[in-house]
C-alpha cells in the first residue's frame, strides 16, 4: 500500500508510461521537423535514439542488480523504467522545443512532469526513491551525451560525436 491519495499518486506514476510520455515526445519531434525540415534532423535523431536506448539500459540493469521493490519480494526494481521514460521523453521534447520563441516553458514543464512521475512512483510504493534517482542520473547522462553529439553533428558534419571538421 502506498502513501497519499491513490488516484493522484497513480496519475502521477502513470506519467512515466510509454502511452503517455511517448506521444509528448512524438509531438515535439513532429513539430520540430515541420518547423525546421532537415535543419535540426540530427538533434531530432539524437533525442529519438536516446528514447530507444532507454530499455536497452534499464532492462539489463534491472536483471543485473535484482533489487526488490518496496512493497513486494519481487525483484528487478532498480532502476525505474517509468522514471527513465519520463525524463528522456519530456526533457527530450523540451530540448527540441526550447529554441523556439514562446517555448521557454518547455524545460520547466518537462522537469515538473519528470519530478511528478518520480513522486508518484515512490508514493504509490512502486519504487524506492533511489530507484527513481538512479534512473534520472542515468538518463540525464544519456541526454547530455546525445545532445552534445548531435549538436556537434549538426555543426555541418555528419561524422557523429567526433566533433566538427
Amino acid at each position: 500500500m502506498g502513501h497519499g491519495p491513490r488516484p493522484l499518486t497513480e496519475l502521477l506514476a502513470d506519467l512515466g508510461n510509454l502511452t503517455v510520455a511517448l506521444p509528448a515526445l512524438a509531438a515535439s519531434v513532429a513539430y520540430t521537423l515541420w518547423r525546421e525540415g532537415r535543419g535540426r534532423r540530427y538533434e531530432v535523431l539524437g533525442v529519438v535514439l536516446a528514447m530507444a536506448v532507454v530499455p536497452a539500459l534499464v532492462v539489463p540493469l534491472k536483471a543485473l542488480l535484482d533489487r526488490p521493490g518496496p512493497l513486494t519480494a519481487a525483484t528487478g526494481y532498480y532502476p525505474s523504467g517509468h522514471a527513465a521514460t519520463a525524463l528522456v521523453a519530456y526533457c527530450g521534447a523540451a530540448i527540441l522545443l526550447t529554441p523556439y520563441p514562446r517555448r521557454a516553458w518547455a524545460m520547466p514543464a518537462a522537469l515538473v512532469l519528470t519530478l511528478a512521475t518520480g513522486i508518484g512512483l515512490v508514493l504509490r510504493g512502486y519504487h524506492w526513491p533511489l530507484d527513481v534517482i538512479g534512473s534520472w542520473s542515468l538518463c540525464t547522462a544519456l541526454l547530455v551525451i546525445s545532445s552534445s553529439c548531435t549538436r556537434r553533428s549538426s555543426g555541418r558534419t555528419a561524422t557523429g560525436c567526433s566533433g566538427p571538421s
